[in-house]
């Protein structure tokens, strides 16, 4: 099924988002933004994210790089943080995006750090190192929503995350995935500004 999808990425790494525009054989409506909102005034830039680019849009791909992470600091990462913010807002005029967080080659080893055996339940456990140094809040907290356990299901995690080359194999398998959270009751836990 076509979903409209909006792509957020950092500029370091438009050669993906170029990809995926160009070269990808995906069913998908772009609603991407590709001119960047000149403007210093937070609000004035999520209202014109959501009003000419969100609005109508049902998955927002974010791709994680090197650059996409919270450490980097709130103007350098002023428009994806606000981006996934705009994503991840429902209100009048703007339903909740599913989000995809697809991990970029250069940072695979960064977050994917193996399985570990867990000192609690003593199951092994995949980790996914999604912190304020691989990733920016929005998505990390919504991946990993608390939930007082030592770890997470699938339906206990609102953000869906895939590798880059899982995801150029078979694009619409993980953005239908996204697309489907916006309804699953998890969606009830978002935070917005986490």
């Amino acid at each position: 099924m076509t979903r409209k999808c909006f792509i957020s990425f950092k500029t370091e790494d438009i050669a993906y988002k170029d990809h995926i525009q160009n070269h990808l054989s995906v069913d998908m409506i772009d609603k991407s933004m590709n001119e960047p909102i000149i403007s210093t005034d937070d609000a004035y830039i999520m209202r014109k994210i959501r009003e000419d680019y969100l609005a109508d849009s049902t998955v927002t791909i974010f791709l994680i790089g090197l650059y996409s992470n919270e450490n980097l600091g709130a103007y350098e990462q002023n428009y994806i943080k606000r981006e996934l913010q705009a994503s991840l807002y429902n209100g009048t005029n703007n339903t909740r995006n599913g989000v995809l967080g697809v991990v970029l080659p250069s940072i695979y080893e960064i977050i994917y750090k193996g399985t570990n055996n867990c000192s609690i339940c003593g199951g092994n456990h995949n980790i996914v190192d999604l912190v304020d140094s691989t990733v920016i809040k929005e998505f990390s907290y919504n991946y990993y929503i608390p939930n007082n356990k030592c770890c997470h299901e699938y339906d206990e995690k609102y953000c869906v995350l895939v590798k880059w080359d899982d995801f150029v194999n078979n694009p619409e398998i993980y953005i239908e995935q996204a697309f489907d959270k916006r309804t699953d009751p998890i969606a009830n836990k978002v935070k917005v500004y986490p």
